[in-house]
C-alpha cells in the first residue's frame, strides 16, 4: 500500500510515518503540512497519487476539508482518511459529504495501519464516538437510529441488500458479481437509492445504514 501523510504538526507526520513504514502496513511516498502542499505533491505526478491519504482537518492555509474538496474534484477515486483530534460534528459531516473514505479521532496510533487496511478494502472507517456526533443533536439517539431504520424501510428489498452490501464497503464489481447483475444496474440501483434517502454520495449512504442498524 502506497500512503501519504498531512498534517501541520512536522512531528506527527514523521511518527505515523516511521510506524507504518516499520510496520511494512504501508510505503509513505510524500508528507506535507498544509493543504495547498497536499494538492500540489498528490497531483505532482502520477507516480505521486497515493492509494489512500492521511489528512488532518486544520491546517494552515488551506485546510484538509479544502484539499480533500479539491483533490476529490479531480479524482474522484480518491481515497481520503481524515486523522485529526478534532470530533466537531461540523467538521465530521463534511468531511463525509464530501465523500472521505473515513473520519477517526487521534487516540491510538496502532489504530491507523488497521484503518488504512479496511479503506484499501473499500470499507468505510467510522469510530463509535464519531458515528454518535452523526447523530442528529435535537433528538434522542434511539429515535433518531428509528427514523433511519424507516427511511430504509421505504426501499425495496433489493434496495436495502444493496444499501447494506455498500455499507460493507462492496464497490459495484463485488455488489454485482454477489447479486448476480450488471455493474450499470447496480451503478443505477444506487443512484436511485441515494435519490430516494436524500443523499449525494456512497459514502452517506453507508453511514445512514450503520446508524440505523447498531
Amino acid at each position: 500500500m502506497r500512503t501519504a501523510i498531512a498534517d501541520d504538526d512536522p512531528i506527527v507526520c514523521q511518527s505515523l510515518a516511521t510506524i507504518l513504514t516499520a510496520t511494512h502496513t504501508a510505503d509513505v511516498l510524500w508528507t506535507a503540512n498544509d493543504g495547498d502542499a497536499a494538492v500540489a505533491q498528490y497531483f505532482r505526478s502520477p507516480s505521486s497519487r497515493p492509494d489512500v491519504l492521511l489528512i488532518d482537518v486544520q491546517m494552515p492555509g488551506k485546510d484538509g476539508l479544502a484539499a480533500a474538496r479539491e483533490i476529490l474534484a479531480k479524482d474522484p477515486a480518491a481515497k481520503i482518511l481524515f486523522l485529526t483530534t478534532f470530533a466537531d460534528r461540523s467538521y465530521i459531516t463534511q468531511a463525509v459529504s464530501l465523500g472521505a473514505r473515513g473520519y477517526l479521532i487521534k487516540q491510538d496510533v496502532t489504530s491507523v495501519g488497521p484503518a488504512l487496511q479496511a479503506v484499501m478494502a473499500g470499507q468505510i472507517v467510522l469510530g463509535a464516538d464519531v458515528l454518535g456526533k452523526l447523530s442528529t443533536p435535537d433528538s434522542p439517539e434511539e429515535a433518531d437510529r428509528t427514523a433511519d431504520r424507516q427511511a430504509f424501510d421505504r426501499l425495496s428489498d433489493r434496495d436495502r441488500e444493496i444499501a447494506a452490501l455498500v455499507a460493507e464497503g462492496l464497490d459495484n464489481r463485488d455488489i454485482a458479481a454477489k447479486l448476480f447483475v450488471s455493474e450499470g444496474t447496480v451503478r443505477n440501483r444506487i443512484s436511485g437509492i441515494l435519490d430516494k434517502l436524500g443523499l449525494t454520495n456512497r459514502t452517506q449512504l453507508a453511514i445512514l445504514w450503520l446508524n440505523a442498524h447498531r
